[in-house]
């Protein structure tokens, strides 16, 4: 059975991570935009990446410029933008897309794990939310809307399982 943790990335900064380093944390792995009606998230995200950082979780946020052109900068902007803006500190990657033809495996496969409304695997919009748990099955998908507060609770389930 494929989890996350048979994926590689690629950081913010250039280097190849295996998400299997992740192994035994409970992840919120997001797809974000620095230019977004959803960016103010970025602060409720690190919000929770700081409250539950010392039991073993963590938010993986993953720039995307797909929708609506909101992400345009180079990954050294983004990650300058987000420290600056939000004070993230939580791990991100590098740009990548998560819907169409070049979407990244990672996102196939979250998307497929979990799908939207009605069945759909789509991704429609900046900030859709994947909870995945300490043996890297997805748990659950979240819309961009869903506030980074509304998550807290499965959070902290999952982190007492």
């Amino acid at each position: 059975m494929t989890t996350i943790y048979d994926f590689t990335v690629q950081t913010i900064d250039g280097r190849e991570v295996c998400l299997k380093d992740y192994q035994g944390k409970v992840l919120l792995i997001v797809n974000t935009a620095s230019k977004c009606g959803f960016t103010p998230q970025f602060e409720g995200l690190e919000k929770l990446y700081q409250k539950y950082d010392q039991q073993q979780f963590a938010v993986l946020g993953f720039p995307c410029n797909q929708f609506g052109g909101q992400d345009p900068g180079s990954n050294d902007e983004i990650a300058s933008f987000c420290q600056m803006n939000y004070g993230v500190s939580f791990p991100m990657f590098a740009k990548i897309d998560v819907s169409g033809t070049l979407a990244h495996p990672l996102f196939e496969h979250l998307k497929h794990a979990a799908p939207g409304v009605f069945g759909s695997e789509s991704i429609k919009w900046n900030f859709t939310k994947f909870l995945v748990d300490q043996h890297g099955q997805v748990v659950q998908r979240y819309a961009p809307m869903t506030s980074p507060k509304d998550i807290d609770e499965d959070i902290s389930e999952l982190l007492e399982s």
